[in-house]
């Protein structure tokens, strides 16, 4: 089917071919141009390019969405999508999800989740990272955001260890969703999955009455496939427990429950935490015996990282609403007599520490907070309970940059200073990326 141009001064309708110079890169994934003095969001472009894009959403006047149909002016970071599946040569809408990068050098994909970052936190949490006007941008961010062991040896390929693919409630194929879409797509390759996953993916069977098909591959266990039938509420695979192993330590995770996809995330971060407590240790800023806490603690990975630098003084708690998780937090915290894992919500155990007796409120306002909220952040309310309890230091591990910038400004205005951020790479070929935050009470 032929879409024709949009003459200059037509208004944006869904359908039209336009030309775009692509400007930026907004958070998301999706690159910035401008089209008649709108903004335009468009998918799989690069910052640099001109492309030709079909309008995929006009009915805001402020802006518009297209996505990429032809490159006309290539960046040199371009490469061949590294999933024929979602290469711009497919129709738009045929394109498969889940890796909205691959089609960027990794440095430059590093280099605008840099980018993200800084604007993030200039924009919302009032923070500037970048050097000075002068200095050259990607000289600035080369080191803001850090490639996991392995990945460019690799080209960032192989590294998930699960992976969700989703049913045609109709015809029973099985495959991911199409780009910005609930469409399922058929696929004969997962280039982002290990080998175990790739060992057991259904790709071209049928699969009728099931919803959801999640793949697991722990590094210390078999492979398995969780299959949500259609119409239960109950999770697959939440009962059924499976062996984790970071660096030399064992941990009981949930098969169905949250755990880290990049095969070298959870190393890192758990290294990571355990290098900025250390600091804080260092400093004489870290009390082991205070009331420390792990908030939105799973299966108890950060609480370890705590233990291993503060030894085996350290007394925490670890506070998760999934009860599954907790159970598994308490078996992977029983060496530790200090720790201890409770099943409970943030935001209403921090309102019953805040009615604590005084000697309780003591202890916490010398301790220290490990967070790892979810994509939303801790939020208004939960950082507000944090102020007032006003622990030493927050340790705060993000996977969304401008929900981080938000509790960054909140915290920064309450009196903490922001001393340490690294970011890291642990989703290569997609936008998102972690944060790790250090945040000390003045």
């Amino acid at each position: 089917m032929a879409f024709p141009d949009t003459p200059a001064g037509t208004p944006l309708e869904v359908g039209a071919e336009i030309e775009l110079d692509v400007t930026g890169i907004a958070h998301g994934g999706i690159s910035v141009a401008r089209h008649e003095g709108r903004v335009v969001f468009v998918s799989d472009a690069i910052p640099g390019e001109r492309v030709r894009a079909r309008v995929t959403d006009a009915k805001k006047k402020s802006f518009a969405r297209a996505t990429t149909t032809e490159v006309i002016d290539a960046s040199a970071d371009r490469r061949d999508h590294i999933w024929d599946a979602a290469s711009v040569a497919l129709d738009p809408e045929d394109r498969a999800g889940g890796a909205e990068f691959g089609h960027i050098a990794l440095e430059r994909q590093r280099l605008l989740k840099a980018e993200v970052l800084t604007d993030a936190m200039r924009r919302f949490g009032g923070v500037e990272l970048a050097a000075d006007e002068g200095e050259d941008l990607s000289e600035a961010l080369a080191d803001l955001i850090e490639a996991a062991p392995g990945d460019d040896e690799t080209n960032g390929l192989g590294y998930r260890s699960r992976v969700r693919l989703h049913v045609d409630p109709e015809t029973g194929a099985v495959g991911p969703y199409a780009a910005r879409s609930r469409r399922i797509i058929s696929v004969d390759s997962l280039p982002l999955a290990n080998d175990g996953i790739a060992q057991i993916a259904p790709l071209g069977d049928l699969m009728p009455g099931v919803a959801t098909v999640d793949l697991v591959a722990p590094s210390a266990d078999d492979p398995r496939m969780l299959l949500g039938m259609a119409g239960e509420r109950t999770r697959a695979g939440a009962n059924d427990a499976v062996k984790e192993l970071v660096e030399d330590r064992g941990f009981l995770v949930r098969a169905g429950g949250f755990w880290q996809v990049h095969r070298e995330a959870p190393a890192l971060l758990f290294t990571a935490v355990r290098d900025a407590v250390s600091d804080l240790i260092e400093d004489g800023r870290f009390d082991p015996a205070a009331g420390n806490l792990d908030l939105y603690g799973g299966a108890g990975l950060l609480a370890a990282a705590v233990a291993e630098a503060a030894g085996p003084g350290l007394k925490i708690t670890s506070i998760e609403s999934d009860g599954a998780a907790t159970d598994d937090a308490a078996e992977n915290l029983a060496e530790l007599v200090g720790a201890r894992a409770l099943t409970a919500r943030v935001d209403r155990h921090l309102a019953e520490l805040l009615q604590a007796a005084a000697p309780v409120r003591d202890r916490l306002s010398r301790g220290t907070v490990v967070l790892d909220p979810p994509r939303s952040g801790a939020g208004g309310e939960v950082t507000a309970q944090l102020i007032q309890l006003a622990p030493a230091n927050i340790v705060y591990v993000a996977c969304d940059p401008v929900a981080l910038a938000r509790d960054t400004k909140t915290l920064r205005d309450a009196g903490y200073e922001l001393t340490s951020l690294r970011g890291f790479d642990i989703f290569p070929h997609t936008h998102h990326f972690e944060t790790l935050a250090v945040f000390e009470r003045a």
